[in-house]
């Protein structure tokens, strides 16, 4: 089975676009969450993962959308969950917060999370360099995926493939082409994925939005 693996859109219509267009042919699509967040798109971009994937999780800015005081800490997110707030109809936000916060994939074989895949260390980034000690979390699966870092990257550990598919709308990597990937659970292999989208376009909705403006510079810096 071929899935393709998508996490952290936050709101970035123009990358989902992207990726969707670029998107080889798969079984299914699944979401490691945060659909929502910093960017101008949140509705549609709920819209769009409804439409295409068939699990998503939950992620953190998903989660808070309706609190979004929560982060007033940090002046982008806390604006982008802002917006989210004031755009989100009723429905869409009943299922940002219905989502599972893991599940499985890939009937049974693979753990999708968002963050870490231990309920006591939610919220925790999973760096490239923390995948070998994700090992313990997988005796009853052949892989794990997960999102939050916004750093692409997939590995081999004992066996089980890990796999962050990187972030759709808000790379963090260094890349600022939208990132995904997809996973061949028959041969536990990954295709790590990049594809280049109208950055422009993201700015332009941002400043009409009145979004900060370091949301769309860090865009182009892929940071």
């Amino acid at each position: 089975m071929k899935i393709g693996l998508l996490s952290d859109i936050h709101a970035n219509l123009p990358a989902l676009e992207a990726v969707l267009e670029d998107l080889p042919p798969v079984n299914t699509v699944v979401c490691a969450g945060d659909v929502v967040g910093y960017n101008p798109w949140p509705s549609e971009c709920v819209e769009r993962i409804r439409s295409v994937a068939s699990v998503t999780v939950q992620g953190n800015h998903d989660r808070v959308v309706e609190t979004p005081d929560r982060y007033a800490h940090n002046e982008m997110a806390h604006a982008g969950l802002k917006h989210a707030d004031a755009e989100l109809s009723a429905p869409q936000r009943e299922w940002l917060r219905t989502r599972p916060e893991r599940t499985d994939i890939a009937g049974g074989a693979y753990r999708l999370v968002h963050s870490h895949p231990d309920p006591a260390e939610r919220d925790s980034y999973v760096y490239p360099r923390d995948f070998a000690g994700l090992r313990p979390y997988l005796d009853d699966h052949d892989g794990l995926v997960l999102g939050h870092t916004h750093v692409q990257h997939g590995a081999t550990v004992d066996g089980r493939v890990i796999v962050n598919p990187g972030s759709v709308g808000q790379p963090r990597d260094g890349d600022p082409d939208a990132a995904y990937a997809v996973v061949d659970t028959d041969r536990n292999d990954v295709d790590l994925r990049r594809t280049a989208y109208d950055i422009d376009r993201v700015r332009r909705k941002i400043d009409a939005e009145g979004l900060p403006p370091e949301t769309a510079k860090r865009l182009s810096q892929g940071r």
